[in-house]
């Protein structure tokens, strides 16, 4: 995850005013992309967004204190638990971080890292393009994620405008910043996934379920199987 919004609009405006102090695609360092295949088609009905939404109506706080969504922003999201469930409301930056392919590498994501917080049982770092994933905080003084039983793999549910996908948490990043997932998780939600011009400021409302891991990471089968489950146990309980 990256500062997006201040770091995007220096190398924009860096290229606009200064081309010519670019290196050419030619001399930057390149790295083997994948095939542009396209993510696996899983089935994710089950529980309706309007049941989840019922579901985390309220926020019994658990972070000491709040996250601001983008640079410059007010820290204005905190992060919320019941019993089951890890949540926060939020816009959604796009991610592009991990194994590069045809929509995310250097070229089309001046911000583009080529590793992923965790990695697949193969040592390799996910697949932004592939595998929706949620980005969390890094551990800080406002929230330790993993002392809520949020690690690598945990299954998440992402909800907007009455769309209902799952997610596995697969990177890290700033310490006061939230709000963001895969390229993979954006185009499933219908949210632009372009890594520079997309994302939305539109509210989307991510539910994280400690305890319940996809295995393997990369699998998104395992992720909706689990997090159907999950989501309709943590609906019928509220």
């Amino acid at each position: 995850m990256h500062p997006r919004s201040l770091a995007l609009a220096a190398v924009c405006g860096a290229a606009l005013l200064a081309p010519a102090a670019l290196a050419p695609a030619s001399a930057q360092p390149s790295t083997p992309q994948e095939p542009d295949t396209a993510a696996p088609l899983v089935r994710e009905d089950g529980v309706s967004a309007t049941a989840l939404l019922a579901a985390v109506r309220g926020c019994p706080q658990i972070s000491r204190g709040r996250y601001r969504e983008d640079d410059g922003a007010r820290a204005s999201v905190p992060v919320c638990g019941r019993r089951g469930a890890v949540y926060w409301k939020a816009d959604l930056d796009v991610d592009c971080d991990g194994r590069p392919g045809r929509h995310c590498n250097r070229r089309t994501d001046p911000l583009f890292q080529n590793m992923t917080a965790y990695q697949q049982a193969d040592g390799r770092h996910l697949s932004a393009e592939r595998l929706p994933y949620v980005v969390v905080p890094a551990a800080s003084r406002i929230w330790r994620p993993a002392r809520s039983g949020v690690r690598g793999g945990t299954v998440a549910a992402l909800v907007h405008r009455g769309t209902v996908r799952y997610a596995v948490v697969g990177d890290t990043g700033p310490a006061d910043l939230i709000g963001e997932a895969s390229y993979a998780a954006a185009r499933a939600l219908g949210i632009d996934p372009d890594p520079v011009r997309g994302g939305t400021s539109d509210e989307v409302t991510y539910i994280l379920f400690p305890g319940t891991t996809a295995r393997p990471i990369q699998s998104r089968r395992a992720a909706v199987t689990a997090g159907r489950a999950a989501a309709e146990k943590f609906a019928r309980t509220r």
